[in-house]
């Protein structure tokens, strides 16, 4: 349905049937701010301010489902520089509509896929073009404000892409200053901090301590200090403010128990030892499986299928039970471990499908002060989704 302001189109109903009953509920919202606004009269609409009617389009958007939002760009120019300058996004936090997306590649997918918090719904993005070698090379994802970060290996060496969730495209670079793979990520609000990986040239591999920022506003690399150790196959998360790298493997490919914090407004990094002390690290594991909530940061120990909550004061973990799929098979490797809200998300191989090699979907509301853990199964409605899981990574938009 489209609202005539003025000579202004106004689309309300930009969603389909199988849209989460949350969905729903803003849509009901924004045709109730719609009717408010239609007993304005094409007549008496040209004497409303423009920057009115332009604030009550971009309050009426907000409330529509994110997924719609890249068909805008199709009504006219204005509209289109509307998505661009990321205002409906700003004014969603503002209105505290924000939501989670997952945003999933699975061992037998050639396309990325979005689903919901709930995995009620789910959305394909368009085809990357980019080679057979991409599915098969080394792939990082990094979710910052609304653009999807890949970086991954080719025959040609480390590239950047982007999918940017207004425009519903995905965009080549910007390149990292200094390219590489198997580092550390983690975001917060519109930039994205990378550390330690390995890079690629004609002299061979090299484990670096690198670190740099990209900034979603101005599509920009930006260089920071180097961390204290050289490592590769670790684990980024905001922790307290700060930007955690956790575990990997130095240049001898030993693996680290030590992390490091970084600190922006010191613009310092502080070594913190033996944190992983508790963990059982194994040769050719995954990256640490970390998840933050509530400012507490969970780990899974995958050799031993087991969950620890961190404390921060102490430098210590303990065990909070087990978790109920077969992270020990696959040493971490295509297992999802995620925070949502006020919960962990864990997707994988069952041990309820084991011969059936399905996938299961588990949440939980963790607290430090449990003795032990208790997992509910989520059913998947919004597709297909194959138990291994290459690469995933939660965007609030």
């Amino acid at each position: 349905m489209i609202l005539i302001i003025g000579t202004i189109p106004i689309i309300l109903d930009m969603y389909d049937d199988s849209s989460s009953a949350s969905e729903g509920e803003e849509i009901g919202e924004t045709k109730e701010i719609a009717q408010s606004l239609a007993c304005l009269t094409s007549q008496n609409a040209y004497h409303v301010a423009p920057q009115l009617l332009y604030e009550l389009q971009v309050e009426i958007f907000a409330r529509v489902p994110c997924p719609e939002y890249w068909k805008l760009q199709f009504l006219n120019k204005q509209f289109s520089q509307l998505l661009k300058s990321s205002e409906i996004f700003r004014t969603r936090r503002e209105l505290g509509l924000v939501k989670p997306y997952f945003f999933m590649l699975s061992r037998s997918d050639r396309r990325w896929t979005m689903y919901d918090e709930d995995f009620k719904t789910s959305q394909r993005l368009p085809k990357l073009s980019s080679g057979v070698s991409f599915f098969s090379g080394d792939k990082e994802t990094t979710c910052v404000g609304t653009q999807l970060i890949v970086i991954w290996r080719s025959e040609e060496g480390i590239r950047v892409w982007r999918y940017e969730l207004a425009m519903h495209k995905w965009f080549k670079g910007p390149e990292m200053i200094t390219p590489r793979v198997m580092f550390a990520s983690a975001s917060h609000g519109t930039n994205a901090f990378f550390a330690g990986g390995f890079t690629i040239s004609k002299n061979g591999v090299e484990v670096v301590s690198i670190v740099e920022k990209y900034n979603t506003e101005t599509k920009t690399w930006a260089s920071i200090p180097p961390m204290h150790r050289r490592r590769k196959l670790c684990s980024g998360c905001f922790l307290r403010g700060k930007f955690y790298v956790i575990g990997g493997q130095n240049e001898n490919d030993e693996n680290l128990t030590c992390a490091e914090s970084y600190d922006e407004e010191t613009n310092s990094w502080e070594l913190i030892p033996n944190m992983l002390a508790d963990m059982s690290l194994s040769i050719s594991q995954a990256p640490p499986r970390i998840a933050v909530v509530n400012d507490t940061l969970y780990l899974l120990d995958t050799s031993l299928n087991e969950l620890r909550v961190y404390n921060v004061n102490t430098n210590t973990s303990k065990k909070l039970g087990t978790i109920p799929v077969m992270a020990h098979v696959t040493k971490g490797w295509g297992v999802v471990f995620k925070s949502v809200k006020d919960n962990l998300m864990l997707i994988g191989a069952s041990f309820n499908r084991l011969h059936s090699r399905k996938r299961g979907i588990y949440k939980s509301c963790p607290s430090p002060d449990m003795e032990e853990i208790h997992w509910e199964e989520i059913c998947c409605r919004g597709g297909s989704l194959n138990h291994y899981i290459l690469n995933c990574c939660v965007m609030l938009a």
